[in-house]
């Protein structure tokens, strides 16, 4: 389960961790919509790792973390044959059903627990 510490809600149900390269490299592409899932990208440290939507066929969110799990940067509505490249270094990177970012009212500085 994926829970803002901060507000106390719920984000998703479910998460999948992916720390190989391989399941990295995949993310969501080929797969179908995420309804309350969420996938938890784990780095070894601070990184600023672009992301891209090829093969992706629905929009989603992204949060980005520190090593403390707290939010800093938001991607929200991240469409399919898009890119997006943060602006700030992260070391857990989360991608979550569209509009999961808004409806647990996630935001910059909060603290995220899985």
């Amino acid at each position: 389960m994926l829970i803002n510490k901060t507000n106390n809600k719920k984000i998703v149900s479910k998460i999948k961790f992916c720390k190989s390269i391989l399941s990295k490299s995949k993310g969501l592409m080929f797969s179908k919509k995420i309804l309350d899932e969420g996938l938890v990208f784990i780095f070894k440290g601070n990184v600023k790792i672009g992301l891209h939507m090829f093969f992706v066929f629905f929009p989603i969110d992204v949060l980005f973390l520190d090593k403390d799990k707290k939010v800093v940067e938001i991607k929200q509505n991240f469409n399919p044959w898009t890119t997006y490249h943060p602006k700030i270094k992260s070391k857990y990177i989360i991608e979550l059903p569209n509009n999961a970012i808004k409806k647990s009212k996630t935001k910059i500085g909060d603290v995220i627990e899985f």
